[in-house]
C-alpha cells in the first residue's frame, strides 16, 4: 500500500452478512442432510448449485452477491440520479456538461484513471461544472474482477492517487461492466470506498449502441433508479450530436415523467466524492 496515500483507511462495517455466506452455509446444511441419503449427491446438487450462483449472481449489478453495493435510492420520492461512465472524453463530455449545465443538472461521472491522466483539464472541468467523480478503475479491463488481488488493488489505487492531483478523493468504485467478485469487498475497506452499480441501464455497449437510447431508458425508468449512462465518444456511424440528442430526450422524457434528476449523493445518502484539504478528506 503506497505511504503517501494519506487519505486510505480501514473501514469497518458490521451487521451484514453477503447472499454468497447465506448461499453457502444453505449448501453446507443441504450436503449434511443428503449425507444421510446419498454420498454422491452431496457433491453434485449443493455444490452445483452454489458454484452456478456464483458464477451467475455477480453478472446481475443490483444482486450484491458477494458484498454490499448500492444500486439504487431509498428516498421514496420522484428522484433519479444520472451516472455516466468510461470517461472523461474530449469529444463528448465538454459538450455533455454544456447540456447538463442548461438543464440545470448535477450528474455523477465514474471515470477511469487511465483519462484522468491523459485528460486532466475535463477532469477540472467536471468538478468547475459542479459535479461528482468516482472511481471506475484505472483501465476499464471488463474482466478485471478475474485478475489478482493485487491487480484489482493496483487498479483502483493508482486512479485515487490519479484523482489526488485534482484535490479529490472518490467513496464510491463502480466496477467495470458492474461485476464484482469475492475479493473486492476486502480491497474497497483498504480505501474507504463503498460499491455502487446501478438499476437502470440501456445496454448501449459503451455507446457504441446510441440509437434509441433514450427509448429504452425511459421505457423502464423508475423512481429512485441510478441511471448508468457513457460519456465516451459513440462507435460505429454515430455522432456526438446523436448522442447528445439522445441524452437531450431522456432529460425532457423524465421530466415529462415527472421524475426529478438529483445529485447521486442526494439519491443514496451518503457522500460520492470527498475534497482533500491540507492532506484531510472532506
Amino acid at each position: 500500500m503506497s505511504e503517501d496515500f494519506p487519505m486510505m483507511h480501514n473501514r469497518k462495517r458490521t451487521g451484514y452478512v453477503s447472499p454468497a455466506v447465506i448461499a453457502g452455509i444453505i449448501s453446507l446444511i443441504i450436503a449434511a442432510l443428503l449425507l444421510l441419503f446419498h454420498a454422491a449427491l452431496v457433491f453434485i446438487i449443493p455444490l452445483a448449485v452454489f458454484i452456478i450462483l456464483c458464477v451467475v449472481a455477480p453478472f446481475f449489478p443490483t444482486s450484491g452477491f458477494f458484498l454490499r453495493v448500492v444500486s439504487r435510492g431509498r428516498t421514496g420520492k420522484n428522484f433519479v440520479s444520472l451516472t455516466f461512465d468510461d470517461g472523461p472524453d474530449p469529444e463528448t463530455t465538454r459538450p455533455l456538461l454544456k447540456l447538463l449545465d442548461r438543464s440545470s443538472i448535477k450528474a455523477t461521472f465514474f471515470v477511469t484513471g487511465e483519462r484522468a491522466v491523459l485528460y486532466g483539464d475535463l477532469i477540472s472541468e467536471i468538478l468547475a461544472h459542479g459535479h461528482d467523480i468516482g472511481n471506475h478503475s484505472y483501465h476499464h479491463d471488463p474482466f478485471l474482477m478475474l485478475r489478482s488481488t493485487k491487480t484489482l488493488f493496483q487498479e483502483i489505487e493508482s486512479t485515487h492517487t490519479a484523482l489526488t492531483r485534482f484535490h479529490i478523493s472518490p467513496a464510491a468504485f463502480r466496477p467495470p461492466v458492474g461485476i464484482t467478485n469475492p475479493r473486492l469487498d476486502n480491497v474497497l475497506k483498504q480505501f474507504g470506498l463503498y460499491c455502487v452499480t446501478f438499476t437502470c441501464r440501456a445496454f448501449d455497449a459503451g455507446n457504441k449502441n446510441v440509437r434509441g437510447l433514450s427509448g429504452r431508458i425511459l421505457k423502464k425508468v423508475k423512481p429512485d433508479d441510478i441511471i448508468l449512462l457513457h460519456d465516451i465518444r459513440p462507435g460505429r456511424d454515430i455522432t456526438t450530436e446523436d448522442f447528445l440528442r439522445e441524452v437531450e430526450l431522456i432529460l425532457a422524457g423524465l421530466k415529462r415523467m415527472g421524475l426529478q434528476v438529483v445529485p447521486l449523493t442526494e439519491l443514496i445518502g451518503k457522500p460520492v466524492m470527498l475534497r482533500i484539504r491540507d492532506g484531510e478528506r472532506t
